[in-house]
């Protein structure tokens, strides 16, 4: 699709804000006015579009997508978003270890025990902690806190976490990634990405990589911090 829009700019709506093109406020894909809930993230994704060339690249919307995601699917039905947020803690990377004395267990323990002691001590609970690959049930204690957690959120940054954890397989890391004062440290979303690429790095320290995987790689971090910038600007 070729651009239909010379200027992009925001516009505030009874308190709120709106990005415009040309003067016209923008829609969501859904077909609902894109009303966002400060001038930084309207600013933010203004500056999306006001990036596009003559032909529109879908893969420059990512903020979009997730201002979209909060807008069509998020404030329609809180519970259900909830829930698929939830599926990732119920069965969180980080809780899923190789066995004891393995290679890889090791190097879990010194990179995922102290972020997952960091979400115990935070939310007063205990995250059971599995060998090998067959699914066991957090207890009720915790997944109650982390679902009275999420449902104290706006739906914005339930738009963040829904791709910060998809991206990581793991909505301890989510939650991390949007603390305050962590959130907009790049040291800090790097070493969690890291985090959650532990078993993959593992894998490539072994047997390699390649160009192509690489590049999906980059972009999936990306997707990341842009995630994790999303949920800043929300609070901003």
């Amino acid at each position: 699709m070729k651009r239909f829009w010379k200027e992009a700019g925001v516009a505030e709506v009874g308190g709120d804000w709106q990005v415009t093109l040309d003067g016209r406020g923008v829609k969501t894909q859904g077909g609902r006015q894109q009303i966002v809930p400060n001038r930084a993230l309207a600013e933010a994704l203004a500056a999306e579009w006001a990036a596009q060339g003559a032909e529109i690249d879908a893969a420059g919307f990512v903020l979009r997508d997730m201002a979209d995601y909060a807008i069509d699917v998020v404030q329609p039905d809180p519970p259900a978003a909830i829930a698929a947020l939830m599926a990732y803690g119920e069965s969180d990377t980080l809780c899923y270890r190789a066995e004891p004395g393995e290679p890889l267990h090791r190097r879990q323990i010194a990179e995922w025990e102290p972020l997952l002691e960091a979400a115990e001590a935070r939310r007063g609970v205990e995250f059971e902690r599995i060998s090998g690959i067959i699914h066991r049930p957090q207890s009720a204690a915790t997944l109650a806190a982390l679902r009275a957690e999420l449902d104290g959120l706006d739906p914005f940054t339930c738009a963040a976490l829904r791709t910060l954890s998809g991206l990581a397989a793991s909505l301890v890391i989510a939650l991390l990634a949007i603390e305050p004062g962590h959130g907009d440290d790049p040291l800090w979303l790097s070493n969690l990405w890291n985090a959650a690429n532990l078993e993959e790095d593992f894998q490539i320290e072994l047997w390699g990589t390649d160009a192509e995987a690489e590049a999906l790689r980059a972009r999936r971090k990306a997707d990341f911090l842009s995630a994790a910038r999303f949920a800043g600007l929300v609070r901003a």
